[in-house]
């Protein structure tokens, strides 16, 4: 096995098991090796995040586990940083995300947030309760591509369609993509947003998908 097989494999295994301490060995080989950056995250550190967002769709594993592995996977990124161009050129785009106004339910969100972060996405997190006001006001300060607002109860959905209309009005350039337990896809296209996921292992498909077009 090449050296380059063996430093990805650990990393991926890093990310699998939240190994801290195999993490920054593996990123720190992975960089004395000369591993061109965009290998090491896709092909090392988000292949590890796909077995954990798989592993969660199955029930296999929780929400801390999940964390448990993104946090993993942040500490390798911060010591790619400086290989990064301040991340710019490695990272796919930048992702706002948050709980909408009225709501404060996070865990889904929060393993959306650790799946876009394992997939090589800069993401904000805004957290709960956020109007459609503060997305625009991050989206615009962070250069975003991608807004994603959850909502977990039916009464806090049609702040997602507000956020949709935030964006026309603005004639802003952002995509709008909506999630949480009462969301559907008729949901998703009757308010106009730009996509809808059901859980943290499709939100980077969709995500993936919106940056191409």
């Amino acid at each position: 096995m090449s050296d380059q097989k063996k430093i990805l494999g650990d990393l991926v295994k890093s990310v699998e098991t939240w190994d801290l301490k195999l993490a920054e060995s593996a990123t720190k080989a992975a960089i004395e090796a000369k591993i061109d950056p965009k290998i090491i995250v896709q092909e090392g550190l988000g292949k590890g995040m796909e077995t954990i967002g798989n592993r969660f769709d199955k029930a296999e594993i929780y929400l801390p586990q999940v964390v448990a592995a993104s946090k993993t996977m942040e500490l390798a990124l911060k010591l790619l940083a400086p290989l990064m161009q301040a991340g710019d050129d490695v990272m796919k785009g930048t992702i706002i995300m948050g709980t909408v106004q009225g709501d404060i339910h996070e865990i889904g969100k929060n393993v959306c947030c650790a799946m876009l972060r394992g997939a090589g996405y800069k993401v904000f997190d805004l957290g709960p309760d956020v109007s459609p006001d503060s997305f625009m006001e991050a989206a615009e300060e962070k250069g975003a591509h991608v807004l994603g607002g959850s909502a977990l109860m039916t009464t806090t959905m049609q702040v997602q369609g507000e956020m949709v209309e935030a964006v026309k009005e603005a004639k802003a350039p952002y995509k709008v993509i909506v999630g949480g337990a009462p969301v559907t896809q008729k949901w998703c296209d009757q308010i106009g947003a730009d996509g809808y996921s059901e859980n943290g292992a499709e939100i980077v498909e969709l995500v993936n998908k919106l940056m191409k077009k």
